[in-house]
């Protein structure tokens, strides 16, 4: 059997107000907040997680608190994140709770193959819920949203470019990904491939919306910085690297984050992906219980614990 990414991984994106960031996704989205951490290549700006009770793989939405200007919206990135959750009847739900809390929302209507809800947070960072009946949801308890309601994960991504051709060349040549449908193009958007990783399902689709008539992105908050997809393990990853080098593709080579292990390449449209492994997982330094209740830090920037947390701006 070839080589197989297992889904989408995590996704992360962009905030210019990490304390705002926090509120929404752990109160108005009921996420859990699973790590507080920083951003491991620029230390003064805070990397959050937020996923499900058990900040399972696949489920990671996080943010880089950057100081930035609004993203500027166009092809070269990813345009949309998805949301899975359990039925017609929670998309319905979701609905009235995100308009009780001046969220403004779409009809819910068939979208790229799936029932979906479309919605965006204060930035203007762009969702998709869409719903997921393979899978359940772990809850967090601790959520304002009710447990059947919860997010489930992510999925599908969608990514934005001018030209298909390339992307789908790496996509299905390197990334062992499979075409399996296309959706006409809407009076706003060009059409929209449909990409599947393993055997498919929400949580592993990865669309491709070809549009030639819109401008180049230009990044900042409410944008998205890379899109990762989940590998088992380092051994896999290994492999992951070889293929992509076998390629003819610069990356970065083995990256270790210590929750997981990365490869970074960019696809020929310029948006970042990621391939991490599952393990060994964000509890590999805190209790599962007490995840993302104070900073904690890889143990490579440990020693430089003071100065760092100095650099912070509150959260609460």
């Amino acid at each position: 059997m070839s080589l197989q990414l297992s889904g989408i991984h995590h996704l992360t994106a962009v905030t210019a107000e990490a304390k705002q960031n926090l509120a929404f996704y752990t109160q108005t989205l009921g996420m859990r907040l699973i790590k507080k951490t920083v951003n491991q290549d620029q230390t003064t700006a805070y990397h959050l997680f937020y996923g499900d009770g058990v900040a399972s793989p696949g489920a990671d939405l996080t943010f880089f608190d950057f100081e930035a200007g609004p993203e500027k919206r166009g092809n070269h990135t990813v345009s949309r994140t998805g949301l899975r959750v359990g039925s017609e009847e929670t998309l319905a739900w979701w609905k009235d709770h995100l308009q009780t809390h001046n969220v403004g929302t779409s009809a819910i209507k068939e979208r790229a193959g799936h029932l979906s809800l479309d919605f965006e947070d204060f930035e203007g960072q762009r969702f998709r819920m869409v719903t997921d009946s393979a899978n359940t949801v772990i809850p967090w308890a601790k959520s304002p949203v009710p447990p059947d309601r919860q997010i489930i994960g992510l999925g599908p991504i969608t990514l934005a470019v001018p030209q298909l051709e390339r992307t789908e060349a790496v996509l299905t040549q390197v990334m062992n990904m499979s075409k399996v449908r296309t959706h006409p193009a809407t009076s706003t958007a060009g059409e929209t491939h449909v990409f599947q990783m393993g055997e498919g399902g929400p949580a592993a689709e990865l669309h491709v919306v070809a549009d030639p008539t819109q401008p180049a992105s230009r990044p900042g908050a409410g944008g998205v910085h890379h899109v990762a997809f989940r590998t088992p393990d380092q051994d896999t990853l290994r492999q992951w690297i070889a293929r992509v080098t076998q390629a003819g593709m610069r990356s970065s080579g083995e990256v270790e984050r210590f929750y997981f292990t990365s490869l970074y390449f960019r696809e020929p449209n310029g948006i970042l992906f990621e391939i991490a492994t599952d393990t060994p997982g964000f509890a590999a330094d805190e209790p599962m219980e007490t995840l993302g209740e104070s900073l904690a830090l890889p143990p490579f920037l440990e020693s430089r614990r003071a100065s760092i947390e100095a650099n912070l701006k509150p959260l609460v």
